[in-house]
């Protein structure tokens, strides 16, 4: 008896030794459902969704605090992703939030209008300006997400906001319109149809 005690003891031991190995060793940094959301959303770090960012807002919604409609420039594909990844019903973009660009905008500074304040360098959430106090500013393009946060603490409106160049990146194919069928139906006879037409 004393021998299946010591057995039971010491497979008890082994095993707690394993899980506690494993638990350290396969431990699972962050939340990967979160992870995944903030993968689908287009990183643009607007706040258009009332959230701070796109990773906060990725995690309301993993935590099932937020609705997955709330982002304008991810539009309905970004919806429509993270439906598909949640299993939920796609749903209509927020109007509050705003409306969805038709097409890709960013900023551009008119340089000789720019006094140097640095206001929209502290509004930038992506650090796509570039400039120093009292000198010209400028926008780094490929940076820029179109957020327009830039835009309300520039106090010459020196900042407009532009369509995106087409470029072989960006460029998207627009869908032929469908063309009617201009020919004639010519129907098909049966035998004993077409015997009696003789």
């Amino acid at each position: 008896m004393l021998s299946a005690i010591l057995i039971l003891v010491g497979l008890a031991a082994f095993f707690g030794l394993v899980l506690g190995y494993a638990s350290v060793r396969f431990k699972v940094e962050g939340d990967p459902l979160s992870d995944q959301v903030d993968s689908l959303l287009p990183q643009t770090q607007c706040g258009q969704c009332s959230y701070a960012g796109c990773r906060p807002y990725a995690e309301a919604i993993a935590a099932g605090e937020a609705p997955i409609n709330k982002c304008p420039p991810g539009g309905e594909t970004t919806i429509l992703a993270l439906a598909d990844l949640l299993d939920v019903e796609p749903m209509e973009l927020d109007e509050e939030a705003g409306e969805t660009p038709e097409q890709p905008e960013v900023a551009i500074i008119v340089e000789k209008d720019c006094i140097g304040c640095t206001l929209c360098i502290q509004a930038c959430p992506v650090d796509a300006i570039m400039g120093a106090a009292k000198q010209m500013h400028t926008i780094i393009e490929s940076e820029c997400t179109g957020c327009e946060l830039c835009l309300p603490p520039c106090p010459v409106d020196c900042i407009l906001m532009v369509p995106l160049k087409t470029t072989t990146k960006n460029w998207k194919f627009k869908q032929p319109t469908p063309v009617e069928n201009t020919y004639p139906v010519i129907p098909i006879l049966t035998e004993a149809q077409h015997e009696s037409k003789l």
